[in-house]
């Protein structure tokens, strides 16, 4: 067996071959840094199988211990949605005060966002399958979202857990309008980026629902309508009871309050597309973290496949309250890794992830939500123009891969 130093693992920028003479570097890397680019990191391929060692361990750990804690843990977050969203919906009818109206906007956007990020997205994750409950069971549920669960379990569960960060396969880079890497090719379309983001942000669970659409490959002609017209009656089944339910349903029940009920399930909805969208292009998009090709990732290890998962996200840090707003994806990294374990657990192992990522030299990409937010913004502007990547753009990590000599 011989060693090939194979640039497996590279930044958004990095094109170059691989430094032979580059050795591990400690550290921990902040997105957003502005000094220059650091040296390419080189992982051997016996450290990359040792991480992946390391991780299974923590996984097989964590799920040996599941059990009445986690049940309780999700049913406690379940009981709470409910009550907010009962909390809003009674205020509604108190609308014409104005306090009133902005407690219930309030508890109604509460309510969404738990619905969509700590419940629906992790459920459907199937991280809580194991209790066999029907209600909280993946293949059962279905979140407060236009978008119908089973076409989410197959564009995200699938598609972009399966390809993270992968370039031409992971749909999740751009949702087929953003330009969000530099790998991505630049043309005068793209000067519309930032308007493209935030109209996205402004109607993502709509965006989310034609994600498995891959509308830009219909238009090339890759997809035929007989490859999407089975998800046609999936959208108009749950646009159909989720616009009556916001729109219709509850607003009539508030009779002269009709406009208010309308207009605060309304922002209550926009509310929770917002932080979604922050939340979900924090975790992908922040300078630090990186792409691959389909030739780079050819034929994984385990090991290859979870540095594939550390490099490719990035974590907000914040306060429990914060990682509970956000499902636990401000721990993103720790979800790409275990995507199917309790989310409320990241924050217990991710200081064994981040101690790996030290040990091996490996950047742990994280900060807090506003600089995340400012710094994927900041992104989406530059790539807008055809411009060359930032130093902060270029942490690539490179791994050493075994080849098997052919016998003479």
């Amino acid at each position: 067996m011989t060693l090939l130093q194979i640039p497996s693992f590279r930044s958004s920028k990095s094109k170059s071959s691989t430094s032979k003479s580059s050795t591990p570097t400690s550290g921990k890397a902040e997105s957003g840094a502005t000094a220059a680019g650091p040296e390419p990191i080189v992982l051997s391929a016996e450290s990359v199988e040792i991480i992946g060692r390391e991780l299974d361990a923590i996984r097989d750990r964590v799920v040996a211990d599941l059990g009445t804690a986690d049940r309780d843990y999700i049913l406690r977050v379940v009981r709470m949605q409910r009550r907010l969203e009962l909390t809003g919906r009674a205020l509604m009818f108190l609308g014409f005060l104005p306090p009133a109206w902005l407690a219930g906007v309030a508890a109604l956007s509460a309510s969404k966002i738990l619905d969509n990020m700590e419940i629906g997205h992790n459920v459907m994750h199937g991280q809580y399958d194991w209790m066999r409950d029907d209600m909280l069971h993946s293949s059962s549920f279905e979140w407060d979202n236009v978008c119908p669960s089973d076409q989410w379990r197959h564009s995200h569960n699938y598609m972009h857990h399966t390809h993270t960060n992968i370039l031409d396969l992971d749909r999740d880079i751009g949702y087929g309008i953003l330009r969000m890497e530099y790998e991505q090719k630049w043309t005068p379309l793209r000067l519309g980026n930032p308007a493209y983001a935030f109209a996205l942000m402004m109607l993502f669970e709509w965006g989310v629902m034609l994600h498995d659409l891959e509308y830009d490959n219909v238009l090339k002609g890759k997809r035929k309508w007989s490859d999407v017209k089975g998800l046609l009656a999936g959208w108009w089944g749950k646009v159909r009871g989720q616009v009556a339910k916001d729109y219709i349903v509850h607003p009539a029940l508030t009779g002269p309050l009709f406009p208010l009920t309308f207009a605060g399930n309304l922002t209550a909805n926009l509310v929770r597309n917002v932080w979604a969208f922050s939340v979900i292009f924090c975790g992908h998009f922040p300078s630090g973290a990186q792409v691959f090709t389909q030739e780079e990732t050819a034929e994984e290890t385990r090991g290859e496949w979870y540095v594939r998962q550390m490099l490719g996200s990035a974590n907000i840090s914040g306060s429990p309250f914060m990682h509970l707003a956000t499902g636990n994806l401000s721990h993103q990294i720790e979800h790409h890794l275990f995507p199917d374990l309790p989310a409320h657990r990241y924050p217990e192992i991710a200081e064994e992830v981040r101690a790996i990522c030290e040990e091996h030299g490996l950047p742990y990409t994280t900060g807090p939500l506003w600089k995340q937010v400012t710094n994927v913004w900041v992104k989406m502007f530059r790539l807008a123009l055809p411009l060359p990547p930032t130093p902060a753009d270029t942490p690539a990590v490179l791994i050493e891969r075994r080849k098997v000599t052919p016998a003479a």
